[in-house]
C-alpha cells in the first residue's frame, strides 16, 4: 500500500495518527533525496568511464593508423595494398564511433546530471527548508499554550484576554504553515514522478542515439567488411601456395647445399678469420671477417662482422692480391690458414684462417695458391632436368583428352584442380598416355577407371614436366611485371602483346588451356573454382622461375595474377592481334605503386561504399577457395587481379576532392593515335605517368599543391588542335587527353587555377548498368542490368555519377555502368 494522502482539515485536529502520515512522506522524500544523490555520483562515473573507454579506444585507433606492413619483394598486389590500409579502415571506424561516443556523454551531463541535480536542489531543498518551518512552529506553538494554560486564573481580565488573543493568533499562524507544509508535501511526491523520470527518458534516447549511430557505421562498414575478406581470401590462398613452394625449396636446399648457391657477382665469397699482429709483448688476435674476391680485377675486400656483438659491420678494408700462399701447421699453431699479399704492401702479408680444410682449397683455387683440386665458389645455376614430356603432337592430344574428359565428367565437381589424385594413380595415367602405343587406347571420357581428379593432376604434372614453362624463361619477368603495377587496361594490354611474343606452340596450347580454364571459372558457381583460385593452382605451373629462390617464389602472387588476366581476357588476348601503335613493353627498373582497388575517401566512407560482386561466402571446410564471383562478364577488367575502375589512373592520392568521369570501356575514337616515333619504348613510360621522357608542361599550367606529384603535360601534333574533354567537379578540373600507350587514360587535376570555360565542351555521355541496383535514397536511381542511362554527368560525392533514366534524374554507383 502506498502513502496515505494528507487532510487539509486533519492541520487542525493535528492528530498523532496525522503526524504518522507526515513523518511517512517525510521518509519517502529522504529516500528519494539518497537515491538521486547516488544516481548523480554513478551517473558522473559513467561519464568519467565513458571518456577513459573512449581515449582507450581513440589510442588504440592511434595505433592501428600508425602501423605499416611491410612486404617482401619490390612489389604488393592488390589485395595487399587493401588490407595494407585495413588498418587505416579500422582507425577511421574507431574514430568515427569515438566521436558519437563522446555526443553521448555531453549528453548524459546535459540531459541527465543537470536536471537531476536542479530537481535536488530546488525541490527536495525547498521541502526541507519547509520542514524546518514547521518543526520550529510545532515546538513554538506548543510551549506557547503550555505556558498559556500555566497562567493563574487570579490574573486581571485584561491581561488573560491579551494572552488568550496571542495564543489565538499563534495557533492560525500554525495552521497556516501546516497547510502550506502538507500541500507541499504531497505536491513533491507528485512531481517527482516527471521531474525525474524525464532526464531518464532522454540519457536513453541519448544511449539509443549512440547505439543507431553504431548500427549505421556498421552497415556503412559492411560492404568494405565483405570485400576485406575476399582481399584476405586470396592472400591466405597466394600464402599457401608460397609456402608450400618455399618448404620445398628449404628441403632441397638442406638435401644439398652446393647445388643451390646463388650467382654472385663475386668469385668468392664468406666468413675467414684475420690475424691482426699486436706489438710484443701483446702478441695477436684473430678477427672474423666477411671477405669477397673478384678474380677479374683481383679485388679483394674484408668487413669486419662479429655476430654477438649485436651484428654492427666495422669499417672494410680493400686491397688488390698480389699472391696465395697457403700456411703449414709446422709454421703456425692452427689449421686452415694461409697467407695474402697485397699488391700495394710488399713484403706484408695477411694470415687468414677458413672454417674447414675443404673450404681452405676453395679459397686457394679461387685466390690463386697451389692446391686447385675444388671447383669455384660461384657455381653456374644448374638447369632443371628435362622430363620426357614435350609440347610436341604427343603434349597436344595429352593435354585435348585430358580437357575433353574434365569437361564431359568433372566441370562442376567442387575444388576441380585442387583436390589432387593418388600419385601412383597419376604417374600410370600419364606415362600411359605419354606413351606412343598406349596413348589412343585410354578412354578417359567414358572409362571410369581414372578418376576426375586423377585426369586434372596428370595434366599438371605434364604441364610441369615440360622442359621449360609454357610461358618460357625468356618472357617470366616480362610477364611479372605489369602484374606489379599499371592500369588495369595496361595491365590487359602488356600481357596481350607479351603472349603474342611466345613460340607458336607455346601460344597455341596455352589458348586452348586458357580457354578450358575460362569453362571452369563459369561453373564456380558448383565447383568453387574462381577465377583466382584457378591462378592459385596453374600460376606457378605456367611460369616457374628458371632459379629457385625465396625472391622468385615471393613472386608467385604475381604469377597468379597473370593468369587470372589471362582467363579473364581469353578473348581478347588469344583471338584479336596486339595493337600496333603502342610501345613494346620492357623490363620495369622499379615499379610504381599502383592504385589501390578499391578508392576511398579518407576519414569517411561513401554512401555507398564500392560493392562490385556479389559474393557466396559460405566455405566448406578444408581447402577453402575463394567466394565465387557472380553475374561478372569473363571480360570486366573488374577482377581480383586488378584494381576496380573507380581509381583507374588517377593521379596522387585519393581523395574527397577527387571525382572521375572515367572512361572504363569508353572509345578512344575521339583522339587521333600518335606517331610512331612519338610512342614510348618502355614499361616504365607506360605504366608510370611520371615518365621522365615526356616532355614537360608549360609553367603557366603547374599544379600548386606541394602535396601532388608533378604531372607532365604534353598534346601531339595531332591532339593540340582539338579542344580536351572537361569534366567538373566540386571545383576541381580534370583535363582528360589522348592516346598515351597501352589504352592508358591519364588526367591533369588543377587547383586554383583559372581558365577560360569556353575553350571546353561539357559532354554528356550515356551508361549502361553491368549490375542491378535498389536505391537506398530518394535521390538514388533504381534499376536492373542493362538499363541505359542518358545525360550522364559526374557527381558532386566521389564515386558516383548523376544521370537520367526514364525520365526521373538521381545518382548512379559509378562502378555499376559502363560508360557507352
Amino acid at each position: 500500500m502506498g502513502l496515505q494522502p494528507l487532510e487539509f482539515s486533519d492541520c487542525y485536529l493535528d492528530s498523532p495518527w496525522f503526524r504518522e502520515r507526515i513523518r511517512a512522506h517525510e521518509a519517502e522524500l529522504e529516500r528519494t533525496n539518497k537515491f538521486i544523490k547516488e544516481l548523480i555520483k554513478d551517473g558522473k562515473n559513467l561519464i568519467a568511464a565513458t571518456k577513459s573507454l573512449s581515449a582507450a579506444q581513440r589510442k588504440f585507433a592511434h595505433s592501428l593508423r600508425d602501423f605499416k606492413f611491410e612486404f617482401i619483394g619490390d612489389a604488393e598486389t592488390d589485395d595487399e595494398r587493401c588490407i595494407d590500409a585495413s588498418l587505416r579502415e579500422f582507425s577511421n571506424f574507431l574514430k568515427n564511433l569515438e566521436e558519437q561516443r563522446e555526443i553521448m556523454a555531453l549528453s548524459v551531463t546535459e540531459t541527465l546530471i543537470k536536471p537531476l541535480e536542479k530537481f535536488r536542489k530546488e525541490q527536495l531543498g525547498a521541502v526541507k527548508e519547509e520542514k524546518k518551518k514547521f518543526d520550529k512552529e510545532t515546538e513554538r506553538n506548543y510551549s506557547l499554550i503550555d505556558k498559556h494554560l500555566n497562567l493563574s486564573a487570579k490574573k486581571k481580565d485584561s491581561h488573560l484576554q491579551e494572552a488568550d488573543i496571542q495564543v489565538e493568533q499563534n495557533r492560525q499562524h500554525f495552521y497556516e504553515l501546516s497547510l502550506e507544509y502538507v500541500c507541499k508535501l504531497q505536491e513533491i511526491q507528485e512531481r517527482k514522478k516527471f521531474e525525474f523520470v524525464e532526464p531518464m527518458l532522454s540519457f536513453f534516447q541519448g544511449m539509443f542515439t549512440f547505439y543507431h549511430q553504431g548500427h549505421e557505421l556498421a552497415k556503412d562498414f559492411n560492404h568494405y567488411k565483405m570485400e576485406l575478406q575476399i582481399n584476405i581470401q586470396n592472400t591466405r590462398n597466394r600464402f599457401e601456395g608460397t609456402r608450400s613452394e618455399v618448404e620445398e625449396l628449404m628441403n632441397k636446399i638442406r638435401q644439398n647445399p652446393k647445388d643451390h648457391k646463388r650467382a654472385s657477382q663475386f668469385t668468392a665469397e664468406g666468413y675467414l678469420y684475420v690475424q691482426e699482429k699486436r706489438p710484443p709483448p701483446f702478441g695477436s688476435s684473430w678477427v672474423k671477417h666477411y671477405c669477397m674476391y673478384r678474380k677479374a680485377a683481383k679485388k679483394f675486400t674484408m668487413i669486419p662482422f662479429e655476430h654477438r656483438s649485436g651484428g654492427k659491420l666495422g669499417d672494410g678494408e680493400v686491397f688488390f692480391l698480389k699472391e696465395c700462399i697457403r700456411r703449414h701447421t709446422d709454421s703456425i699453431d692452427r689449421r686452415f690458414c694461409f697467407d695474402v699479399e697485397a699488391a700495394d704492401r710488399p713484403g706484408i702479408s695477411l694470415t687468414m684462417q677458413a672454417f674447414s680444410e675443404e673450404e681452405r682449397k676453395q679459397w686457394l683455387e679461387v685466390l690463386g695458391g697451389k692446391e686447385a683440386l675444388f671447383p669455384s665458389f660461384n657455381r653456374a645455376i644448374i638447369p632443371r632436368p628435362e622430363g620426357s614430356a614435350q609440347l610436341d603432337k604427343m603434349g597436344f592430344t595429352i593435354l585435348r583428352k585430358c580437357i575433353r574428359a574434365v569437361e564431359t565428367r568433372g566441370i562442376n565437381d567442387q575444388g576441380l584442380y585442387r583436390v589432387v589424385g593418388v600419385s601412383s594413380k597419376v604417374q600410370r595415367l600419364l606415362s600411359m598416355l605419354m606413351d606412343v602405343k598406349t596413348c589412343n587406347e585410354v578412354d578417359l571420357e567414358n572409362s571410369v577407371d581414372w578418376e576426375v581428379k586423377t585426369i586434372t593432376s596428370a595434366l599438371k604434372q605434364y604441364l610441369r614436366s615440360l622442359p621449360e614453362p609454357l610461358m618460357t624463361y625468356e618472357l617470366h619477368g616480362d610477364f611479372i611485371v605489369p602484374a606489379k603495377s599499371g592500369s588495369p587496361e595496361s595491365r590487359v594490354n602488356a600481357i596481350h602483346f607479351l603472349v603474342h611474343k611466345l613460340p607458336e606452340k607455346n601460344k597455341e596450347m596455352l589458348d586452348i588451356l586458357v580457354k578450358h580454364l575460362t569453362n571452369v571459372s563459369n561453373h564456380s558457381k558448383q565447383n568453387l573454382m574462381t577465377v583466382a583460385n584457378l591462378g592459385v593452382v596453374f600460376g606457378p605451373t605456367l611460369m616457374r622461375p628458371q632459379e629457385e629462390t625465396v625472391a622468385a617464389i615471393m613472386d608467385l602472387k604475381f604469377q597468379n595474377i597473370v593468369v587470372e588476366i589471362l582467363i579473364e581476357n581469353h578473348e581478347k588476348i588469344f583471338r584479336t592481334p596486339p595493337d600496333a601503335t603502342l610501345p613494346e613493353p620492357g623490363p620495369l627498373s622499379a615499379p610504381p605503386n599502383a592504385p589501390p582497388r578499391q578508392s576511398k575517401r579518407q576519414g569517411q566512407r561513401t554512401k555507398r561504399p564500392v560493392a562490385v560482386y556479389n559474393l557466396c561466402l559460405e566455405l566448406e571446410d578444408g581447402d577453402r577457395p575463394s567466394p565465387p564471383k557472380e553475374d561478372t562478364p569473363p571480360s570486366s577488367l573488374d577482377s581480383l587481379s586488378s584494381p576496380s575502375p573507380t581509381t583507374a589512373t588517377a593521379l596522387g592520392h585519393p581523395g574527397p576532392d577527387r571525382n572521375h568521369l572515367l572512361t572504363d570501356g569508353g572509345s578512344f575514337g575521339d583522339w587521333a593515335p600518335t606517331a610512331p616515333s612519338q610512342a614510348r619504348s618502355s614499361a616504365v613510360q607506360w605504366l608510370n605517368p611520371q615518365s621522365p621522357t615526356t616532355p614537360s608542361c608549360s609553367p603557366a599550367v603547374t599544379p600548386p599543391s606541394p602535396k601532388l606529384p608533378p604531372v607532365p603535360l604534353s598534346l601531339p601534333a595531332t591532339v593540340a588542335d582539338k579542344p580536351p574533354e572537361r569534366h567538373c567537379c566540386a571545383g576541381v578540373i580534370e583535363v582528360r587527353f589522348g592516346k598515351c600507350g597501352w589504352g592508358e587514360v591519364r588526367f591533369l587535376t588543377l587547383r586554383s587555377v583559372r581558365l577560360t570555360c569556353s575553350l571546353f565542351s561539357i559532354i554528356s555521355r550515356k551508361a549502361r548498368a553491368v549490375y542491378p541496383c535498389e536505391a537506398e535514397h530518394s535521390s538514388e536511381l533504381s534499376f536492373e542490368i542493362g538499363a541505359i542511362f542518358e545525360d550522364v554527368q559526374t557527381s558532386r560525392e566521389p564515386g558516383w555519377l548523376e544521370g537520367t533514366l526514364n525520365g526521373k534524374r538521381g545518382l548512379i554507383p559509378q562502378n555499376y555502368v559502363k560508360l557507352l
